[in-house]
């Protein structure tokens, strides 16, 4: 077997963030298999302007895409805001299109201080859609994430169940057969013919 690289990419730019641990979890649980390497794509570490189509290589547009292209399968991580995913991770996201996420395996993970994060994933679920990118069927959502979290340890053993299994299916269907392109994939502009 080929080495997998499983990267997760951290959409919130707090310095105590629940979302970069969730996903630190998640790459831990990935690291149990052979032959695995991890990324940790924290966006804080990135200069990346609001994205702008006429300048897309603004800032570190460049190191962020090569890390992306470079994974097997990539953790999407994001905090709750508005009942939707960070700017962060959409401005990221941005950056990024076909070359990155087309036929790669996708995990989604968000948190949320409240309760109901599920239409958040629903959205990302939706932009991958769009990028022709195969998201696993096991999601985590962390309601009232404060709770499973202890002097920024993670301490509910459901919650951490759930991230470890998003972790484990990051490696186990990393180089999935991708199916034909979706018709959102098709008729989405940039699409390759």
């Amino acid at each position: 077997m080929n080495e997998i690289r499983v990267a997760a990419i951290v959409g919130s730019l707090r310095e105590r963030s629940y979302t970069r641990s969730a996903c630190e979890e998640a790459l831990a649980a990935a690291n149990d298999f052979d032959r695995v390497e991890t990324d940790l794509i924290d966006l804080r570490g990135f200069e990346l302007p609001v994205f702008d189509a006429d300048d897309d290589t603004a800032g570190d547009a460049d190191e962020l895409r090569e890390r992306v292209y470079a994974a097997d399968a990539i953790i999407l991580g994001t905090p709750v805001y508005h009942g939707s995913f960070s700017s962060a991770l959409k401005n990221a996201l941005d950056y990024c299109g076909f070359d990155e996420f087309e036929n790669t395996t996708v995990g989604l993970l968000c948190v949320a201080g409240g309760s109901f994060p599920t239409t958040t994933l629903d959205q990302l679920r939706g932009v991958c859609r769009a990028l022709n990118a195969w998201v696993v069927p096991h999601q985590v959502a962390v309601p009232r994430v404060r709770n499973a979290f202890e002097d920024g340890e993670l301490v509910d053993e459901d919650v951490r169940g759930r991230i470890d299994t998003l972790g484990r299916r990051m490696v186990e269907y990393a180089n999935i057969e991708p199916d034909p392109r979706t018709i959102e994939a098709q008729q989405n502009f940039g699409a390759d013919d």
